[in-house]
């Protein structure tokens, strides 16, 4: 199974943007100014796309926010993971931190996983304080997801005044 990505970064105050896409040519038209007598189909068929867990990354993400707010950003990620797992408590969404899983290569335990935290025991929550979110970052999401067998991770990034933060779906 190829696990997908949503690459699309997102932070407290996302700025709107406008894109204009010419991936579907329409028989005897010139859309873009190039005419074309081939029917190309979309990609993808956007009104369908429905967001795994979306409701409860948005939860994760609401409390992450009053977490940043209430403590500022630029400390180390440790008292993030503490204040969220508080915020998470308080807001009633269920978690568990620091839950321990076996790594392991052909069928040989090598190591153990050790998440900063699950919420609704389905998303692998991973707090940072990095400059940005990188491919790096995302692949060791995306091996967590694998280890833990859980379909959504969330990375969250408190180094700056805004919330940086990215979902990963496997």
């Amino acid at each position: 199974m190829k696990p997908r990505m949503d690459t699309n970064r997102h932070e407290l105050n996302p700025v709107p943007i406008s894109v204009h896409s010419c991936s579907l040519v329409v028989p005897n038209s010139s859309m873009c100014g190039v005419a074309n007598t081939e029917y190309k189909k979309p990609r993808m068929d956007t009104n369908r796309h429905e967001l795994i867990l979306k409701e409860e990354v948005f939860q994760i993400v609401g409390a992450a926010l009053d977490v940043l707010n209430g403590l500022g950003h630029g400390l180390l990620e440790k008292p993030y993971e503490n204040a969220l797992a508080v915020e998470l408590g308080l807001r009633k969404i269920p978690f568990e931190q620091q839950r321990l899983f076996d790594v392991v290569y052909k069928n040989v335990k090598v190591g153990l996983y050790v998440p900063d935290l699950i919420a609704f025991n389905q998303v692998v929550i991973e707090t940072k304080t990095i400059e940005r979110i990188t491919n790096i970052d995302r692949g060791q999401v995306i091996n967590y997801l694998k280890i833990t067998g859980l379909p959504v991770g969330v990375i969250l990034n408190f180094k700056h005044p805004k919330l940086e933060w990215e979902r990963i779906v496997l």
